[in-house]
């Protein structure tokens, strides 16, 4: 598994770059950010569950000294990100909230430099600088529609240090012996308790009534496709690489966003956006070339 371990990660950076499509449809169908968060929490953890059940009931097992890892990176790796990075949005715009989240590779190599005494080699600044520029480029932000607000700002900063805390939680719990499989579980289960509180489930309701097998499919894809899958994927990846080449890694999340658009919806992506594409696919390559030795 050691070996494959950064193509797990790039295989989550897949994943979860799809969702896209599946925020597409849940919105045409009546279905908003908070609520797209809750169920997919809720059919992640479902599957995750059943999927231990046959694999190995004692994998729900996790000492009580432990649950705050599994607090970490259920409420603030997933609930509280994904609220800073919605109010972000409507703040400021969704260029400038893209730009923001990705400063989460920035605050998992400062905290993982601190709390896991990993090195912060002049390669990994490299393709951190690269991968960064590319997701400015392809975010769109110079397209003259970007808005910035001092609100906006900082609260987009606190979704890239949740986004990058959600790194940070995992490595502990990893760390103390967990599956990946008891991490994602128990993630997605205190996810979907905290959840709860900001969700309008009517809203949902509503939508699988009117919409039927079709509402319940797309929530079942998104719940399944792009997020019990690459959660466990990368959390399986994490195991053997240290976190900030990981999410060095994850970066290529928003070029595959533009490939989809691409193959799905025959969008077209600007010279800026083609260009910030080449340059995370960059320190991708970069990052993995000092695993080897460099």
């Amino acid at each position: 598994m050691k070996k494959y371990a950064g193509l797990l990660i790039i295989m989550a950076g897949t994943c979860w770059g799809a969702i896209g499509i599946f925020i597409r449809k849940l919105n045409a169908i009546g279905i908003e950010s908070m609520q797209i968060v809750e169920i997919r929490a809720i059919v992640a953890m479902l599957l995750i569950g059943i999927g231990v059940l046959i694999y190995d009931k004692r994998l729900f097992k996790i000492r009580q000294k432990h649950i705050w890892c599994f607090l970490g990176t259920g409420i603030v790796g997933i609930i509280f990100f994904n609220l800073c990075y919605f109010i972000t949005i409507e703040a400021s715009s969704l260029s400038v909230a893209a730009v923001l989240l990705y400063t989460a590779p920035i605050f998992v190599m400062i905290f993982s430099a601190v709390l896991f005494q990993e090195k912060i080699t002049r390669i990994k600044v490299i393709s951190l600088t690269m991968a960064f520029t590319g997701c400015v480029l392809v975010s769109g932000i110079f397209d003259g529609s970007a808005v910035l607000t001092a609100k906006g700002f900082l609260i987009g900063i606190c979704a890239g240090l949740g986004y990058a805390l959600y790194t940070i939680f995992s490595r502990y719990a990893l760390n103390y012996g967990y599956n990946p499989l008891t991490v994602q579980f128990y993630t997605f289960l205190f996810a979907v308790i905290a959840g709860a509180f900001f969700t309008d489930f009517r809203q949902v309701e509503i939508a699988v009534v009117t919409e039927g097998t079709g509402a319940m499919a797309v929530i079942a894809g998104i719940g399944l496709i792009c997020t019990a899958v690459p959660n466990v994927l990368y959390t399986s990846g994490l195991r053997y690489i240290d976190n900030g080449k990981t999410s060095v890694m994850a970066s290529i999340e928003p070029v595959m966003a533009i490939v989809f658009g691409i193959l799905l919806f025959h969008e077209v992506p600007t010279p800026l956006a083609a260009a910030g594409m080449l340059l995370s696919l960059s320190a991708i390559i970069l990052v993995n070339y000092e695993k080897k030795g460099a």
